[in-house]
């Protein structure tokens, strides 16, 4: 998706790249955070004790356990997932700003699109826990601005050398930042296991 939204791409087609990233960006907040505020409701209505009893805690820690070793062995491949990418033949179809509307919504979702990380599973979970419409929705919100802030990163590349720069920066990182998510995933999991464990609200 990065390499469908850059200033040489936008500038052939006589769009402006700030606008449309900034579509991209904020559309993406304001999915993830929407998402977020409907699972924090869902949350607040499940019956006190439920998604905070050990066995609840026990089973979602064991699944983001396995999750963090999906990632860490097949790279994501193993993640129960749809293949759906965004539709590119948006792009020079419709104004800038709406491509970037139309795709940071989606990314947003983190759903409706094809899920290489079961990071997406855990906050899909963290937001649910939350148990409030505004702690999920800032759950949702922060999960919107981390997926759709890399797009930044080729705000300089205003040559295909610049593009191609980046672009290998970007895959230099990608296997360094899986690890991150996966750490993640771990410490998440053996914090609710020992919520579980010893029966201290997580």
């Amino acid at each position: 998706m990065l390499s469908s939204i850059t200033p040489l791409g936008e500038r052939g087609r006589a769009s402006r790249w700030s606008v449309t990233a900034a579509a991209y960006v904020i559309s993406s907040a304001l999915a993830g955070a929407l998402l977020g505020v409907l699972l924090g409701a869902v949350g607040s209505v499940v019956p006190d004790g439920v998604l905070g009893s050990p066995a609840v805690l026990g089973l979602l820690a064991l699944l983001l356990l396995l999750g963090a070793v999906l990632d860490l062995r097949a790279g994501g491949h193993a993640v129960p997932s749809w293949r759906r990418q965004v539709d590119e033949a948006w792009i020079g179809r419709y104004r800038g700003w709406v491509t970037g509307v139309g795709f940071g919504a989606q990314l947003g979702l983190g759903f409706v699109t094809i899920i290489t990380s079961t990071t997406t599973y855990a906050v899909y979970l963290f937001a649910l826990l939350a148990s409030t419409w505004w702690a999920g929705g800032l759950v949702g919100l922060t999960f919107g601005l981390v997926r759709a802030l890399p797009l930044l990163r080729v705000r300089r590349a205003q040559t295909p050398s610049d593009l191609h720069d980046t672009f290998r920066t970007l895959r230099r990182w990608a296997q360094p930042v899986a690890r991150v998510a996966a750490i993640a995933l771990v410490l998440s999991g053996a914090v609710l296991l020992a919520a579980a464990l010893t029966g201290v609200p997580a």
